[in-house]
């Protein structure tokens, strides 16, 4: 079987549809299959994946990221050339538009990943009156495909919902040797300023409106009135990163972190906050469980999926600021509660293993050829 992965995100940028999308692509390599990826850079490889050029062009206010532009010449020259059995399409921007038309017309079978809530973005960024555009953009562009893959039962019931046929959940899996408590680093902990007993708060993932971080620093405020030498770390980089540090100047901003540093900065910290409420999975948060820390989070996508309240975690209901402050903050206080979470998580986080999910995930595209020709080939003019 031959996969063609179309994607305006991939490694060396950091963010979780990229990360996500090259594991999957590395994982069917790993198992035989052929894969290539196209998206905006050189052509080249990665491992035993192949990298296809497409052009790109900055994405403003993120430096080094870009969307790809549309590509139907080049995508169906290729494709007559060295026709895919499937094309997965990550992203619902220009290159992967082009790329959905190209395959409906050749009637090679579409998977779509359903991997960020575009419309939810918009009131963050002040076109909040064309989130009703983006979404019907992101529905129409999902019905489609042939197989829509989304990580959570909700995101399942959402688009069903909304009229998208054939949406299929693929879990998300998590390396547990990398991401361990067992890289728990005390020399770390002192370049923060704290000793083994001082509760550390963290945070990973971008910095920006959307991810909500200020709440974050409200939580951490609540804690550090009891505790004045609790820490507040935010791993990663993004729009908003000068400004929450103007205003939490306490906290410690290390910038984006990679492989075992990054899971040492996991391991190192204690409290895992989460404030999210745009996210449609968060593999953050089963990093967080893998690493064995205790964490508060929404009632919401990778939290919904994973933890249970009270005993891997703290959940608490949507949109409610203080419930989550004053589980940050008991948690912060409490050290036997939080080790005692931190344990179930990580053996939670044990059943997430990312073997299992590519299995997974070529059974899915295995069904899809094989299934009815009217499930599988719905060309679109």
């Amino acid at each position: 079987m031959r996969v063609s992965f179309v994607t305006e995100t991939w490694p060396p940028q950091v963010n979780g549809v990229a990360l996500t999308v090259r594991t999957l692509a590395a994982g069917l390599a790993a198992r035989g299959l052929g894969v290539d990826v196209v998206r905006p850079g050189g052509d080249g490889r990665d491992g035993k994946v192949e990298l296809v050029r497409a052009r790109g062009v900055a994405l403003p206010r993120y430096p080094g990221m870009q969307f790809g532009l549309p590509a139907g010449s080049a995508l169906r020259r290729r494709w007559h050339a060295k026709r895919p059995d499937a094309v997965y399409i990550a992203t619902e921007g220009p290159l992967g538009a082009s790329a959905l038309r190209v395959a409906n017309a050749l009637q090679v079978p579409v998977v779509s990943g359903f991997h960020t809530r575009f419309h939810d973005y918009a009131a963050h960024y002040g076109v909040g009156l064309l989130a009703p555009l983006v979404r019907n953009h992101l529905l129409g562009f999902h019905r489609r495909a042939q197989m829509t893959l989304v990580p959570t039962n909700a995101l399942h019931a959402e688009l069903t919902d909304a009229g998208v046929d054939h949406v299929r959940k693929l879990r998300r899996g998590v390396d547990v040797r990398l991401f361990s408590p067992e890289r728990r680093d005390p020399a770390l902990r002192r370049s923060w300023g704290v000793d083994d007993e001082t509760p550390v708060l963290l945070c990973v993932g971008r910095i920006a409106a959307e991810k909500n971080l200020g709440l974050a620093v409200q939580a951490f405020r609540a804690l550090q009135a009891r505790t004045p030498a609790a820490r507040l770390v935010m791993v990663g980089d993004g729009p908003q990163r000068a400004a929450l540090a103007s205003a939490c100047p306490e906290a410690l901003f290390v910038g984006t972190r990679h492989g075992a540093d990054l899971a040492a900065h996991y391991a190192s910290a204690d409290v895992f906050l989460f404030p999210s409420l745009s996210e449609t999975f968060g593999n953050v948060v089963l990093e967080a469980m893998a690493s064995g820390l205790a964490l508060v989070a929404f009632d919401h996508a990778a939290a919904q999926e994973h933890v249970v309240d009270g005993i891997s975690g703290r959940i608490v209901p949507p949109s409610d600021a203080r419930s989550f402050i004053t589980s940050a903050y008991q948690l912060g206080v409490d050290p036997t509660t939080r080790r005692r979470l931190g344990a179930h998580a990580r053996r939670a986080a044990l059943r997430c293993p990312p073997d299992m999910v590519i299995a997974e995930f070529e059974t899915l595209l295995v069904s899809l050829l094989h299934g009815h020709p009217d499930d599988r080939l719905r060309a679109v003019a």
